[in-house]
């Protein structure tokens, strides 16, 4: 495993990361790069060595995995003022819950995500999750296991073939849910307020108002990221203007939704059920409401964390850094108003 040394101060850019897991590929990418040499720094157990490694290093994979990552490791504006010579952040994942994108802007560090890398994988959960919701296949398990004299009848579910699904963001995963709903028969309606229209429709989607979506969807499914505008959207009055007997999916990102107004929701019998990838806090406790309830599949933000995923994801953020490290634009800026200020201080580098 690539250490920090005081031979590492011999390459030109240096890179770093820790030492949470992360597929191999990511490794052997960046050691085809004799110009950038890889530090492997602990998450944990001696801050000091990390810190020295990250404050002389040009540029960093962090981990997206908010509850996973020590706070301390963020890329908040308070990390960023003691690395000087960071200029470029590669979050390891769709999401970049653990970057402060506008304080990297600020500081003329460009950032990346992996869009696309896990979108095969987290489209395929959201069936997973909606079939297992309305198949009662949890359930009917459980039952299986531990109770007697039951009969096939009372474990009777619903199609969702005919049904509606409202996607709330269509952008590489909703994309993918939206050609698999077709096949499943059913009618894909979806609110993105970051796309127009035309593109909604390209994308295998009708166009509609998220108060639209709520009152005619059958099935209710989150696949937009989690920031200001997103915080807190599905709150109590989102659940009570979604039709009756809706099923509320989400593998987006905790916090989007409320998890005490969902709960609210369903023990009330306005909702059927809920499949949830994504917690507030993650994992969520073992007393969380939520999880004792029948109608509800639960899983441990794995949508997108499958062999594949991993190395696509993995494979993505080793390309993208040395892209920038090399002066070249990556396809996934986050902030891509920052990428002239960004190439510059990349240029004076060599």
């Amino acid at each position: 495993m690539p250490d920090f040394g005081s031979t590492q101060q011999d390459f030109p850019t240096r890179l770093c990361r820790l030492d949470l897991w992360l597929n191999p590929v990511f490794d052997q990418i960046i050691a085809t790069e004799p110009n950038v040499g890889l530090s492997v720094l602990p998450a944990s157990g001696d801050d000091a060595r990390t810190l020295a490694g990250l404050k002389t290093a040009h540029a960093y994979h962090v981990s997206a995995a908010k509850d996973e990552l020590p706070r301390q490791w963020f890329v908040s504006a308070e990390l960023i003022a003691q690395c000087p010579d960071l200029v470029c952040v590669s979050s390891g994942g769709a999401g970049y819950d653990t970057v402060d994108v506008p304080a990297c802007t600020a500081a003329g560090i460009a950032v990346v995500n992996q869009a696309g890398g896990n979108a095969a994988s987290v489209a395929e959960h959201t069936y997973a999750l909606l079939l297992a919701v309305q198949r009662r296949v949890v359930e009917s398990h459980q039952r299986l296991r531990h109770d007697t004299g039951f009969s096939r009848e009372d474990l009777m579910g619903h199609e969702i073939h005919g049904t509606v699904i409202g996607l709330v963001g269509i952008g590489q995963i909703g994309t993918r849910v939206a050609r698999i709903a077709q096949g499943f028969g059913m009618r894909v309606i979806a609110h993105d307020p970051l796309l127009d229209a035309d593109t909604i429709r390209s994308r295998g989607a009708e166009p509609v108002s998220l108060a639209e979506l709520l009152a005619q969807s059958d099935v209710v499914s989150l696949h937009c990221p989690l920031d200001a505008s997103t915080r807190g959207l599905i709150d109590a009055r989102a659940f009570a203007a979604m039709k009756p007997d809706a099923v509320f999916i989400s593998t987006a990102r905790g916090g989007i939704h409320d998890e005490a107004a969902l709960h609210d929701a369903l023990c009330g019998g306005h909702l059927r059920g809920a499949g949830l990838d994504v917690w507030q806090q993650e994992p969520p406790a073992r007393d969380t409401p939520l999880l004792g309830l029948p109608n509800v599949v639960a899983t441990f933000h794995t949508a997108g964390v499958t062999h594949e995923a991993r190395r696509n994801v993995a494979q993505s953020s080793a390309r993208q850094l040395l892209m920038m490290l090399r002066g070249e634009r990556p396809p996934q800026l986050i902030n891509p108003e920052v990428w002239p200020v960004t190439a510059a201080r990349i240029a004076a580098l060599k």
